[in-house]
């Protein structure tokens, strides 16, 4: 049977289709012919990270600032406290738990520390919280001196004789203090101090009420257990105190009770900041923030050459080192491994030249951190660290503190609706928190940050 005409035009469409697919295929092969054809082919390229241009300069090795440590074996390696600034053989009675915080830089830590020691605070009464993040490394010495958080445990403890508590994990400040906080009220202490590590202190050594810091810090704690302590005798009203300021916060003593009444710092406002609220909130609370006089307490960013200027020795003359040759030996040192420098030395007293070189060197050391344009400029002067426990990129770790330190400004801007330290001038009371719209602080050409 034939195909009709009809069927043959229903064969139409699929023909000039096909017809159409064979001329493309044909002038695809016209243009590609003659063009090599690669034997391997490359493979797509694949995308992946655009790294910096890192140009980091490897700090010099640390150098070491106690000598007369690194050489000693035991306590009785070192230099006695000076003789005038020894505490009482007997605890006084009042408990003087002092807390050092300490997060990066081993050199001003290891300063504090002497420092507080000679100027005679009982070493067990000392409690370093080690706040670097590094879990036990630095307990088990895995941490090299070129890392930031490096510390040198079993100096601090073995040799100076005092506390470590180590913080399960990286702290702000204003978490670091409430652990201050929560550590008293679990030890039942009704006050304790705390102290910046980036500070060295020396007593009054030219006054003719001579005192040491210690024990001028202890006449501040009895001061403040007087029943007529803070009473108005024309009211008969007793006022509150919250906190007893030594040179500022440099060092300070803590009422455990108010703290504890007005919340303890504010976690979210992790540094600078925090000491502004903390301090307007006690204000405004009608809490008293006395200041007191225990010392000489230097703001600084280096350490001293060598700490052991701060045991207050001198050179005894040619004579006198015959002398004390000839003489039976001093069984404290003779097994010593610094017994040649305690046996060519002896103690300097009080008011003397060295002490005024001493004061001296601390001022310009404190003068040094005033002038330099970013005050907190020791902080970086570690880089290394490398592949040992629980590393961070130390530029990377101050890029993040400045990344949060901005954000808690922040926080505590708008907590209160105004920048700067000056919160209770501004009108806001206990309560406010939170509620207040901007100030003309606000206004960025009226601004002025106080705490920076």
């Amino acid at each position: 049977m034939g195909i009709s005409l009809r069927s043959r035009w229903v064969f139409l469409p699929l023909i000039l289709a096909l017809g159409a697919l064979s001329l493309y295929i044909l002038r695809l092969s016209l243009v590609h012919e003659g063009q090599p054809v690669p034997e391997n082919p490359a493979p797509p390229e694949k995308k992946g990270p655009i790294y910096k241009e890192v140009q980091r300069e490897i700090a010099p090795p640390l150098p070491e600032y106690f000598p007369l440590a690194a050489k000693a074996k035991s306590p009785a390696d070192l230099p006695p406290i000076p003789s005038w600034n020894k505490p009482p053989e007997v605890h006084v009675p009042e408990s003087t738990r002092l807390y050092i915080g300490f997060t990066r830089f081993w050199p001003l830590l290891q300063q504090v520390v002497v420092s507080y020691i000679t100027a005679g605070w009982p070493p067990e009464d000392i409690y370093v919280i080690e706040n670097t993040g590094t879990m036990d490394a630095n307990k088990r010495g895995l941490l090299t001196i070129q890392n930031p958080f490096y510390l040198d445990y079993q100096r601090l403890t073995k040799l100076f004789g005092v506390n470590i508590i180590t913080t399960s994990s990286l702290q702000t400040f204003a978490q670091l203090q409430n652990l201050y906080l929560s550590e008293a009220i679990n030890n039942n202490l009704t006050h304790y101090f705390w102290s910046h590590m980036d500070v060295a202190v020396h007593p009054h050594e030219d006054k003719e009420d001579f005192k040491s810091l210690y024990m001028r810090a202890v006449d501040v704690v009895r001061e403040t257990q007087q029943p007529d302590y803070l009473l108005d005798k024309e009211t008969g009203e007793k006022g509150k105190w919250g906190q007893q300021f030594f040179a500022y916060d440099w060092l300070t003593m803590v009422n455990v009770e108010t703290f504890a009444n007005i919340g303890g710092w504010d976690t979210m406002v992790g540094y600078y900041g925090t000491d502004c609220d903390m301090y307007n909130r006690l204000s405004m609370n009608d809490y008293q923030q006395p200041i007191q006089d225990a010392g000489m307490i230097y703001d600084v960013t280096t350490s001293l050459e060598d700490l052991e200027i701060l045991y207050r020795r001198r050179p005894k003359s040619e004579k006198r080192i015959r002398d004390s040759s000839d003489s039976k030996p001093d069984n404290s040192s003779a097994n010593s491994s610094n017994s040649a420098y305690l046996d060519s030395t002896e103690p300097d007293t009080r008011n003397s030249t060295r002490f005024h070189t001493l004061k001296a060197t601390l001022e310009q050391i404190q003068q040094d951190k005033r002038d330099d344009k970013y005050r907190n400029s020791w902080q970086l002067r570690q880089n290394g660290g490398e592949g040992e426990p629980y590393y961070y990129d130390p530029d990377g770790f101050e890029k993040a503190l400045q990344m949060t330190i901005e954000v808690g400004t922040k926080i505590n801007e708008e907590k209160w609706g105004h920048k700067g330290c000056d919160i209770k001038k501004a009108g806001v009371k206990e309560g406010d928190q939170w509620k207040v719209e901007h100030d003309e602080t606000f206004d960025k050409r009226k601004v002025r940050r106080r705490w920076f």
